[in-house]
């Protein structure tokens, strides 16, 4: 009797108020793919744990101004340098309102891929590189002074792990030479 009531409910369905609810939901700038699957028991992926921090808010934006949601929320292993909103405030000032534009999406994924380096290393792991390969093809130089590892010339700050790899939050936006 109950799947019978389910059955008629979907068929009554208003064709064109589905038709509308389907439109909506494409034209909204919600992650679309791997990125929209919620998922409330698995530990966070590094979009996910993105999305949650306060200071990463204008990284977050450029992410999905560059449409690499799905990138941060594949298998991985992924090991990120995040910079902090700090961070992107230290840039010449227009620099971030910029790249956000469509015409230079290209420019602002190829800075985002120079943050990502694929595997998982921890920031003591780090220590044993003088370069990482980066996502988009170049390469940064790590540097260890005492305790601290720099990459890039960046600071890492903190460490975070994540179910697909690691977001190593730094102090810098690291900008590609090419």
């Amino acid at each position: 009797m109950v799947w019978v009531g389910i059955v008629l409910f979907a068929c009554n369905q208003n064709p064109k108020a589905a038709a509308d609810t389907e439109s909506t939901t494409h034209e909204s700038s919600q992650p679309q793919g791997q990125a929209a699957v919620k998922d409330d028991t698995s530990s966070p992926n590094i979009l996910q744990i993105a999305i949650g921090s306060a200071d990463h808010s204008t990284l977050v934006a450029a992410v999905q101004a560059a449409t690499l949601e799905n990138v941060l929320v594949n298998a991985g292993p992924l090991t990120v340098f995040a910079p902090t909103n700090e961070a992107f405030a230290k840039l010449p000032a227009g620099t971030v309102e910029d790249l956000l534009k469509p015409e230079n999406k290209s420019a602002l994924a190829n800075i985002l891929k120079y943050h990502v380096t694929p595997g998982n290393y921890s920031k003591e792991f780090l220590k044993k590189f003088k370069k990482l390969g980066q996502a988009n093809n170049g390469s940064v130089e790590v540097e260890v002074k005492g305790d601290d590892v720099y990459v890039g010339g960046a600071k890492i700050i903190a460490s975070i792990p994540a179910s697909n790899g690691i977001i190593h939050v730094v102090d810098q936006v690291m900008l590609p030479k090419e």
